[in-house]
């Protein structure tokens, strides 16, 4: 019998869940950019030019000479020790290695902790609006996903307090990104993160508190993170792809001993382990306090490009009704267009502009503001923020 004799017949029956994984939206739009002469104020990519490739160029030479075979070999799932006691001891608060897990970027962190605390039909609340890709990894497990009012502090605690449940239908958790929120920019205050977890307590709801941006401050660095408050009842995520590269798909886990087991055992059915290499790479780099050093640089460079785009923005829009906020740190900032206007209508008039953004409703779990949208200001340069955002207005005027 030949191949093409074979009879027709075989059907894939995918699973349920799989209806309900969706494309990214911005990994869609990215590429729009890809085209000659767009400038992108759309992708949440950390600008090349923090990269520190002599750093690595040596480590990664270290590393091979001292410790080749190991770096190279099968690994534990935890992950590399001194990397998990390197973080431990880098977190503002008393943190145990041993509740450090290495996870292949923080969005499998993500999907660890999906995988671990919701079932069907579980509550989960977000903030308004909240991470895209914590949507994508939360909705395969099929969760009744509930947005939580925000301002620009943060959570309301009137409104946790009404959404938060209760019985079988209470929230496993609050997802959470307190300092410079991905997609708004916005940093949660002091007097807000206090309210929030004194409500979680008495609540009795854990908190899970994304912080892949924290370190990324302009002038004052934010209040101390939700975790150190209460470390019992939360979890805490954090990541290297900020502050080093993210190509090498390192982040890490803090969670309660309550949760760890579990997290690791997620962990080993997932990939085992996250490269050793990469490990002992981000390890043998953060000697000699090597982030004290290179941080600053990443921060001073975005601060001169956040300035430089809401400098643009004063200028040109100028009488169009728009709104934006003001971030003190991070990669992003948020608009809000005219009343009457949608961001995803006005994306392929802009692109005809050359300049592509991200249309905000996507980053909604429910009741999407279709007037909102996404700048990124870290991967252009100044003349070129000033280019986009001039145009971006133009397209704005000529469509209102």
């Amino acid at each position: 019998m030949k191949l093409n004799d074979l009879p027709q017949t075989s059907t894939w029956t995918l699973a349920r869940r799989a209806e309900r994984m969706n494309p990214s939206v911005i990994r869609e739009i990215l590429k729009v950019t890809e085209k000659p002469g767009i400038i992108s104020l759309a992708g949440g990519l950390p600008s090349p030019k923090t990269f520190p490739v002599s750093a690595f160029a040596e480590a990664s030479a270290a590393v091979l000479a001292n410790d080749g075979p190991a770096a190279l070999q099968y690994a534990a799932s935890e992950g590399y020790a001194p990397l998990r006691q390197a973080i431990a001891d880098f977190l503002p608060w008393d943190v145990d290695a041993d509740q450090v897990l290495i996870t292949t970027g923080s969005q499998q962190a993500l999907d660890l902790i999906a995988k671990v605390l919701i079932d069907t039909d579980s509550r989960v609340l977000v903030e308004t609006p909240t991470y895209l890709g914590a949507l994508q990894a939360f909705t395969p497990m099929e969760p009744a996903v509930v947005s939580v009012a925000s301002d620009d502090e943060g959570v309301l605690i009137d409104d946790l307090k009404a959404k938060v449940g209760t019985g079988a239908n209470k929230a496993r958790f609050l997802y959470v990104l307190p300092n410079f929120q991905n997609p708004t920019g916005r940093t949660m205050s002091e007097a807000r993160r206090a309210a929030l977890v004194q409500a979680a307590a008495e609540l009795n709801l854990p908190l899970v508190e994304d912080n892949p941006y924290g370190d990324l401050w302009f002038d004052n660095p934010p209040p101390a993170p939700l975790t150190a408050r209460n470390p019992e009842g939360c979890i805490y995520m954090g990541s290297f792809s900020k502050v080093l590269a993210p190509g090498l798909r390192l982040g890490f886990v803090v969670a309660p001993k309550a949760v760890y087991p579990k997290l690791l055992q997620a962990k080993q059915a997932a990939d085992l382990h996250t490269p050793g290499y990469n490990q002992r790479l981000v390890a043998e780099v953060m000697k000699g306090n090597f982030l004290d050093r290179h941080v600053p640089t990443i921060r001073a460079l975005y601060k001169q490009q956040c300035e430089a785009m809401l400098a643009a923005l004063d200028k040109e829009m100028q009488g169009l009704g728009v709104q934006w906020n003001r971030p003190d740190g991070g990669m992003f900032l948020w608009v809000r267009l005219p009343e009457g206007m949608s961001a995803v209508e006005l994306l392929p008039k802009a692109v005809e502009r050359n300049v592509a953004f991200v249309p905000g409703a996507a980053f909604y779990a429910d009741n999407a503001d279709p007037r909102t949208l996404r700048l990124s200001f870290v991967t252009s340069t100044v003349e070129q923020i000033a280019t986009g955002i001039a145009a971006l207005a133009a397209a704005i005027r000529d469509n209102k």
